[in-house]
C-alpha cells in the first residue's frame, strides 16, 4: 500500500480508527478475503482475540467499500470478497474445480468495458465480468486423470 492506511482514511474524511486500519492492512496482500478471513487475520494479530465484533466488522466494511477504499464483489456460489483493488474496472477469473481467483485487466482501459444491448435508460458506468474455467493446474489434473 503506497499510502498508509491512516493516510488513506484521512484522504476520504474518514476517521482514522483501528478497525478500519486493520482492515486494510488485512487486505495488503491477501485480495479476495472474506469477511471471515479478515476476522481471522485481524484476530490472529492481537494475541488471537479480536477485538472488534462481528458487526464492528461488517460496519468498517460497508463503510470502507462505500468511501471507495475496498471494492466489494461477489461471485455466484461465493460469500462477499473484498480486495483493496479499487476504481480501475477490472475483472476476475474462477476456476470451477478449485476455486482460486485472479484479477484480469480490462481490455478497453475505460468503463464500461462492455455495452448492453439496451440500456432501458440507465446511465451505465461499471460492467463487472467474471469468467469461470478451469485454472492450469486443475487442467493438468483433469487430463492426467
Amino acid at each position: 500500500m503506497e499510502q498508509s492506511a491512516g493516510d488513506l482514511l484521512k484522504s476520504k474524511g474518514l476517521r482514522n480508527t483501528a478497525p478500519r486500519r486493520a482492515i486494510l492492512t488485512a487486505l495488503q496482500g491477501h485480495p479476495h478475503s472474506t469477511a471471515s478471513d479478515l476476522e481471522r487475520r485481524i484476530g490472529a494479530r492481537k494475541s488471537g482475540s479480536s477485538g472488534l465484533s462481528k458487526q464492528g466488522l461488517y460496519n468498517a466494511l460497508e463503510v470502507l467499500t462505500n468511501a471507495q477504499l475496498i471494492r466489494c464483489f461477489e461471485p455466484a456460489g461465493s460469500p462477499a470478497l473484498y480486495e483493496l483493488r479499487v476504481c480501475d474496472n477490472h475483472h476476475h477469473l474462477v476456476c470451477r474445480k478449485c476455486g482460486v481467483l485472479e484479477d484480469v485487466d480490462c481490455h478497453t482501459g475505460v468503463a464500461p468495458c462492455l455495452d448492453p444491448v439496451e440500456s432501458k435508460g440507465f446511465a451505465i458506468d461499471e460492467a463487472e465480468i467474471t469468467w469461470w474455467g478451469l485454472c492450469a493446474q486443475c487442467q493438468e489434473t483433469v487430463a492426467g486423470s
